[in-house]
């Protein structure tokens, strides 16, 4: 009896398999096979949000530069006295805010006054000289004025007759100039008719009147000398006249004369009230002097006290107006390819933490080293290249500094904003 086969039958891949291993088609669905997957596409998510980070820090570091070489800045105003004395009163203290116009301290008055009313008493006294001699003035020339219009009238008729004279002077003489002239050209006409007569080339009548008119032209000539002549001797008789009204004019002067050293005298009074009312004014302001006044609103750093004798230009206080703080940030010069005037900047302050708007006012025209006692010389010794920094000057929008905590010295972290 033939043998049946109740086994189950074996496929063609279950032939090919080996027994305890897996099939390709379920090898993916492995735990192994999906966390790798899922490692390459983390790392792949990774590699991702870095570049588009880093892209997008590139971009925003991009758009502002900073330097933490930067420190607040501000006029400081130094207050000396202009006059010396004794300081009767200081009106603040360390650090107090004071407004523009403040008296802050006051000195001993009372040399100022006595000053002032010395000169006071020195200008009414040459008041009353300069008013004195006014008016010795007028009488004196009320005495002397006819004499000298009468000499002065003579002085201007002899004036006169010699413009006159030398008028008739100069038309004679051009007289005398126009008939030499005339008698020049009547001779060389005569010369070359005789010559003319002589080769028989002209009537003799014609000769006869070329004679006649030289000879007509001498005697004109001969007349004109004569007319300059009489003309040379009548101006030296008006001006015989003129000297002896110049004369009669010197003599009468001589009242003139004494008023005028009378008016010198008032003048020089005059002067001297000028001067004594400058003398006054100058005691004047120097009696203001003994009052120091606040040149800015600020806050007052003082070295002055009561008791002390100060002299003149002697520095007693510094006035520190916060109100006009600014920052003063290094940069490097590859740093300022893309900054310009007006860009927006905020201003980090280390002390409060705070940070403040401003913007930029303007670059300075040289780099620091510049600006120093002894500024470097690279034409001299080995030369080794160093990144400069320029400072730049940034304002701070109104407002920002309302609370003054920012002060000057004061170290800052500025980002300008290029964008």
């Amino acid at each position: 009896m033939a043998e049946v086969n109740t086994s189950p039958p074996v496929s063609e891949a279950s032939k090919e398999t080996p027994v305890g291993t897996t099939p390709p088609a379920d090898r993916k669905h492995t735990p192994a096979a999906r966390r790798k997957r899922r490692r390459n596409l983390l790392i792949l998510a990774v590699a991702l949000v870095v570049l588009v980070s880093g892209w997008f820090l590139w971009r925003y570091l991009s758009t502002y530069e900073s330097t933490d070489d930067a420190q607040a800045d501000v006029h400081l105003y130094p207050v000396s006295s202009r006059v010396s004395g004794y300081v009767v009163r200081v009106n603040v203290n360390d650090n107090e805010w004071v407004e523009k116009g403040a008296v802050l301290v006051e000195i001993d008055p009372t040399d100022y006054q006595v000053a002032l009313a010395q000169a006071q008493a020195n200008l009414a006294s040459a008041e009353a000289t300069a008013r004195s001699l006014n008016i010795t003035v007028p009488i004196t020339s009320v005495n002397t004025s006819s004499q000298l219009s009468f000499a002065a009238s003579g002085i201007e008729e002899a004036s006169a007759a010699v413009a006159a004279a030398e008028k008739q002077l100069s038309a004679a003489h051009a007289q005398l100039e126009s008939a030499e002239a005339n008698d020049v050209k009547a001779q060389y006409d005569l010369h070359r008719y005789k010559l003319l007569v002589d080769k028989r080339e002209v009537s003799a009548q014609r000769y006869d009147q070329a004679f006649a008119s030289a000879k007509s032209s001498t005697a004109t000539v001969a007349a004109a000398q004569a007319n300059e002549s009489a003309a040379r001797q009548f101006i030296q008789q008006v001006q015989s006249r003129l000297a002896q009204a110049t004369a009669n004019h010197q003599s009468a002067q001589t009242g003139p004369q004494q008023v005028s050293s009378t008016r010198a005298r008032v003048q020089a009074a005059l002067a001297d009230v000028q001067e004594k009312r400058a003398l006054v004014q100058q005691a004047r302001l120097n009696l203001q002097y003994t009052k120091i006044l606040a040149p800015v609103s600020g806050e007052v750093n003082k070295t002055v006290v009561v008791g002390l004798n100060i002299q003149q230009g002697q520095r007693l206080l510094t006035v520190v107006p916060l109100d006009e703080i600014w920052v003063t940030a290094n940069f490097k010069e590859t740093q300022l390819k893309q900054m310009q005037l007006g860009q927006r900047a905020e201003i980090h302050v280390d002390s409060s933490g705070r940070t403040l708007r401003g913007r930029v006012d303007s670059i300075a025209g040289a780099t620091g080293p510049l600006f120093s006692l002894l500024p470097p010389e690279n034409a001299t010794g080995n030369y080794v290249k160093i990144v400069q920094r320029v400072p730049v000057k940034i304002v701070l929008d109104p407002g920002e500094n309302r609370d003054r905590r920012l002060r000057p010295g004061m170290n800052v972290v500025p980002s300008v904003y290029l964008r």
